[in-house]
């Protein structure tokens, strides 16, 4: 046992055990990173990819040299390096147990060790190479958000010190990809079914035929709805992602002081944690999820909540105080998918429509639970954008086109306001996107008509990444028109 503590192997299963994890751990960060930034799970990727199989290799390793064992030892580092290598990059693609491709696995970390033992120094040196390249792809992630800048967010007036002169209860209810009602019937969709809109002509809700988002995904479209701004995509080279968009979203905005400076408790409610799936310091009164049940590897983030149990004890909580709720429901959702195939936009069409019918049954029994508890205030139903039908897979959407249907697709929203006793306000006709929905909303709470003369641009944004020069491009002009050129900046 005394060769066992020579300095060359003592460090070896160390090195080993560290080799295994720093890969998987950059891989993931470099492509999940806004999902993954925090503490929390900064500290667990230490802990269980790097700290854990350091121990564990240098313990089994400190095992296999008693001497009943000795002749199996060199098999075993070769062993575990390339099995545990292959399922922490496995689980950083697929969380969950696939017990074919863990199979898979251990046979190639098997016949490795077996005909690869004596390459053991190659095979730790290979998985810090590949390391160095991860850690290069990281570096640009963390360089662009060190020069990100929120002066964008800075408002061209006084509208964070404004008092409501009305304070109703506010719920704003965000389908995922939630089409217009003025799209529904036509270029890609073509579908009939006005069942649901029917349903809120009857519940006295005015719908806004022709609205759209400004940006394309989630996180663009609510880091603007949010901080009533344009964005630009400022500092991202992501297709879809804004820098720190989650703590925009859920820790602060401008949304959020000004109903908090009027008395509101807040309540985010959502089917999926995807909003703060990175664990963002909550802003929010309430939020559904405790961020303990949230697993820390799982860029998919299948957990699901069903929103009306929250929404009904929320209201009770608030009772008695000015609300507002943030209600995220995760259908019908975009189109899914990477690849490309035949008849896949019928597909994926039929695929929208399921999720579309999902949806309608979700938002109707989130309406009328509302409705039995609070007729009087005001229900904001708006998607965060379009649903991506008439494309193949979901990057298709960042390709340059001419094609209307297919921008109108990406862009079209529902927009659906219940007012209180059905009286919309006289600035009805300037609900044409989503960023000005809350200075819109603001202004009539207020009365206060100055804040309608800082409007943004009801123009429609996104980036292009292939089919012609990459760049942020306005895809639709203010009237509405698509134009589909790169903006000047």
């Amino acid at each position: 046992m005394k060769n066992l503590f020579t300095k060359r192997k003592f460090l070896l299963p160390l090195l080993a055990g560290i080799g295994v994890g720093l890969y998987p751990v950059l891989f993931y960060y470099s492509r999940n990173y806004e999902m993954v930034n925090s503490v929390h799970h900064l500290s667990r990727f230490l802990l269980y990819f790097i700290i854990v199989p350091a121990i564990a290799f240098w313990t089994i390793y400190v095992f296999f040299s008693y001497e009943k064992l000795k002749k199996l030892r060199k098999y075993v580092l070769p062993f575990l390096s390339v099995f545990v290598f292959l399922f922490f990059l496995k689980m950083c693609l697929h969380t969950g147990l696939q017990k074919k491709i863990i199979a898979g696995i251990f046979v190639v970390a098997v016949l490795s060790a077996w005909f690869l033992h004596k390459h053991l120094l190659k095979i730790i040196g290979l998985q810090y190479i590949l390391a160095l390249i991860g850690l290069a792809g990281l570096g640009s992630t963390l360089i662009e958000r060190n020069s990100y800048t929120t002066e964008w967010k800075t408002q061209p007036d006084d509208i964070e010190n404004i008092s409501f002169n009305n304070k109703p209860n506010i719920y704003f209810i965000q389908p995922d990809g939630y089409v217009n009602f003025s799209e529904l019937n036509q270029g890609y969709y073509q579908i009939s079914d006005t069942s649901f809109k029917s349903f809120l002509n009857k519940k006295g809700f005015t719908t806004y035929d022709h609205f759209r988002s400004n940006y394309d995904a989630t996180l663009s479209s609510n880091s603007s709805i949010f901080t009533m701004k344009h964005h630009y995509y400022e500092g991202s080279t992501a297709a879809h992602e804004m820098p720190n968009a989650r703590q925009t979203i859920i820790s602060d905005n401008p949304v959020l002081r000004i109903l908090k400076k009027n008395g509101y408790k807040t309540a985010f409610l959502a089917e999926n944690p995807y909003l703060v799936s990175n664990r963002p310091k909550p802003g929010y009164d309430y939020i559904n999820f405790e961020y303990s049940e949230l697993p820390f590897l799982d860029s998919k983030l299948e957990l699901r909540k069903e929103i009306t149990p929250d929404l009904s004890q929320a209201m009770i909580e608030f009772q008695g105080e000015p609300s507002f709720f943030f209600i995220e429901i995760f259908d019908p959702k975009h189109i899914s998918g990477s690849k490309k195939g035949e008849n896949l936009v019928e597909e994926k069409r039929r695929e929208y429509i399921r999720d579309l019918e999902n949806a309608n049954r979700t938002l109707t029994n989130v309406i009328e639970t509302i409705l039995s508890k609070d007729e009087d205030g005001i229900i904001v139903l708006m998607a965060d954008h379009g649903g991506y039908v008439g494309m193949e897979y979901l990057q298709q959407g960042n390709e340059f086109t001419t094609d209307q249907n297919k921008i109108r697709s990406i862009f079209s929203s529902l927009l659906s306001i219940r007012w209180p006793e059905g009286n919309a306000p006289p600035e009805d006709d300037k609900f044409k996107t989503s960023v000005n929905v809350f200075r819109l909303l603001f202004s009539y709470l207020s009365e206060d008509k100055s804040l309608l003369d800082h409007l943004q641009e009801d123009s429609s944004y996104m980036k292009i990444t292939s089919g012609a020069e990459e760049g942020v491009y306005k895809v639709i002009d203010e009237n509405g028109v698509v134009i589909s050129s790169i903006r000047e900046r």
